[in-house]
């Protein structure tokens, strides 16, 4: 049986069509003798009418851009090659290094020469940090552009020059 994910004047993302639209009716089809729907689709004024599938949450789709975007990033923890824990007593995991990794597989990403975390590893380890939050950072500032989009109203002058800040910064990455 049927349930309804999406209600009357919700703002969705009609995948096929590339847009956003307001849901117009909730279409639920029955059959004589079932207390629930068999199936439920959505009028959004387009013509046609979408199954859940085709459709997608505004929330969740900003989201998801990004995260297929980006992909889940993880710090993993590599041996140090030339160094034996003993040897490098100062640093913050003695005998390892960060390593961020960028994609599916425990390989790809982002690593540091050991001479240069040698250096300054506390520094080499907040860099690590950052970078494998920056995709949860760029959903942060996504959400709050397209929030200041929608109630422009709400934002003061300090906000709004936060939201120029951030949408410049956000135009200046690649689709």
């Amino acid at each position: 049986m049927a349930k309804a994910k999406f209600h009357k004047s919700q703002r969705v993302f009609v995948k096929p069509v590339g847009t956003w639209a307001y849901i117009e009716r909730v279409l639920p089809k029955w059959i004589r003798g079932v207390d629930e729907p068999i199936k439920i689709t959505y009028d959004c004024g387009m013509g046609r009418e979408f199954v859940e599938e085709e459709l997608q949450e505004e929330a969740t789709a900003v989201q998801s851009r990004l995260s297929n975007r980006l992909g889940e990033w993880r710090l993993l923890r590599a041996q140090n090659r030339w160094k034996n824990a003993e040897q490098c007593q100062h640093h913050p995991f003695p005998g390892t290094h960060p390593v961020v990794v960028t994609s599916d597989q425990d390989w790809g990403g982002w690593r540091v020469p050991g001479a240069e975390y040698d250096l300054d590893p506390q520094r080499v380890e907040k860099q690590a940090q950052l970078i494998v939050r920056a995709p949860s950072l760029l959903k942060i500032m996504q959400l709050f552009v397209n929030q200041a989009e929608q109630q422009p109203e709400n934002f003061s002058e300090d906000l709004s020059s936060l939201v120029d800040m951030s949408r410049a910064i956000l135009d200046e990455l690649p689709d």
